[in-house]
């Protein structure tokens, strides 16, 4: 065991392909390593790494009692507590998967009533909570559960680096389906060997796949996030049960997804925004927010691109051929990439603050302006009431309080990628922030008035994350 805790203290912080190379070579569980070198980054006991992880989950479990119980979605109503009370398998045979997924729709439901805290987003944390209550509800012993949990946050940990900017791939199904294949091999006795092949098996079809709902069209996130559930435990059980080549390691396909993440984000995203806004759910508070003439114009749109939609699909249908011949030869508000970087963003900025608030003004990058329904509440409450992102209860008032107060507010899309600007008028000052959204609450301070030096330290004192441009 000291040859094994001196070759990990060696190559800290340690890779997946490291791990499971360290494991292999000294016949020892991944779970172990994970845990070996959590102890020797933090000089915690492994009683209290155990015991810390699953407070890390805490929250997240509370929200998935909150979606199988009375929760409500603006996206998804009441699905997951629909299934919870139907008797025998809701939808597979297999009880464990079945209510892995049971699990996994109630967070995604959880996380729209009050939150989730996020890991890459808060689409991963669905599966990721899913499958530790399922293993709660299976009756494995706490040693067990936390160990598992803790080699889903060291991986999930990774993702949350790699993820810049949109995209499932890196978060809900990329990240999900990376976590769940590990958690099942080392669940189910697998090799260290075996579950390196079932996380590649299980990232591969996540590469470069957007946010195709965007977050705010109706159902479309739950196969998504339950997809990495599928993914996951299909990919370890069949990397379990048969010797196959696969020769990619998980340090490479994990490289390669988080650069190909970086370009969907800039080429695909807009073409599914731009496709997907139609059936955008809104909140007629914000929208009421918004000038008619944004409105009207976005209506425009909106006509144009079902237009489009309908002449592609009318496209595609002219060039098929019978079906005698159709075979060939052979990712609080639900997101913290659209509510938890601005809303943090709007956290400084009050910081700076003095005085009573006339006016607030919002620039967001496109995306995140087509997503105002669910960041601009958000936005609201952390700039005027310098609320967290997990006051729920804020969130859902925050727009009819400010209307009340009389306060102004001017939303603006803005052009630059990423960017999320926040400008606070009070009767005694001015004050900004100039951030760019990075995913999972934190972002990119490039600027601040009247000081960047006060802004950073409030960051600081808040528990924001700030990562470099």
């Amino acid at each position: 065991m000291h040859d094994l805790r001196c070759t990990i203290k060696e190559k800290l912080p340690l890779t997946v392909s490291e791990m499971v190379a360290i494991a292999t070579d000294y016949n020892a569980k991944v779970t172990d390593v994970v845990l070996i070198e959590a102890e020797l980054r933090t000089g915690l006991s492994r009683e209290e790494i155990l015991t810390g992880i699953m407070n890390e989950y805490e929250h997240n479990l509370k929200a998935v009692n909150v979606g199988i119980k009375d929760g409500e979605s603006i996206l998804l109503g009441t699905i997951a507590s629909q299934l919870a009370v139907m008797e025998g398998p809701k939808c597979f045979a297999d009880p464990f998967l079945d209510d892995a997924l049971l699990y996994t729709l109630a967070a995604q439901v959880g996380n729209h009533c009050i939150g989730l805290r996020p890991c890459a987003g808060t689409g991963d944390s669905c599966p990721y909570s899913g499958f530790i209550k399922a293993m709660i509800k299976h009756g494995y012993d706490e040693k067990t559960v936390a160990e598992t949990a803790a080699l889903i946050l060291k991986i999930g940990g990774l993702f949350r680096v790699g993820k810049v900017t949109t995209g499932c791939n890196m978060e809900g199904f990329g990240a999900g389906s990376a976590c769940i294949a590990a958690a099942t091999v080392s669940l189910e006795g697998g090799m260290p060997e075996q579950m390196e092949k079932a996380m590649v098996l299980a990232l591969s079809p996540t590469i470069g796949v957007p946010c195709t709902p965007r977050v705010l069209v109706p159902a479309l996130c739950t196969t998504h996030v339950g997809g990495a559930i599928l993914i996951g435990m299909y990919s370890a059980r069949l990397c379990m049960k048969v010797d196959m080549t696969v020769n990619v390691p998980f340090d490479v396909m994990l490289a390669m997804a988080a650069e190909v993440h970086i370009e969907s984000g800039r080429h695909l995203v807009p073409t599914v925004v731009e496709y997907m806004e139609p059936f955008f759910k809104r909140k007629p508070a914000v929208e009421s927010l918004v000038s008619q003439a944004v409105k009207d114009a976005e209506a425009k749109e909106i006509e144009e691109t079902l237009k489009k939609a309908k002449a592609k699909a009318k496209q595609l249908a002219q060039g098929t051929t019978s079906i005698l011949h159709t075979f060939g030869d052979a990712v609080v508000g639900g997101s913290s990439q659209a509510v938890g970087s601005p809303t943090n963003a709007a956290r400084i900025c009050h910081e700076l603050a003095k005085g009573n608030v006339k006016k607030v003004r919002i620039e967001l990058y496109p995306e995140l302006f087509a997503r105002r329904s669910i960041n601009i509440p958000g936005v609201l409450m952390g700039a005027v009431y310098g609320a967290s992102t997990s006051d729920y209860d804020m969130y859902n008032k925050s727009v009819a309080m400010i209307q009340e107060a009389g306060i102004e507010v001017e939303i603006v899309e803005g052009s630059e990628h990423a960017i999320q600007k926040v400008t606070i008028t009070t009767d005694e000052m001015t004050c900004s922030v100039d951030t760019l959204n990075r995913g999972g609450g934190r972002l990119v301070l490039r600027d601040a008035s009247p000081s960047f030096a006060q802004a950073k330290a409030a960051a600081q004192r808040l528990g924001i994350v700030l990562v470099e441009a």
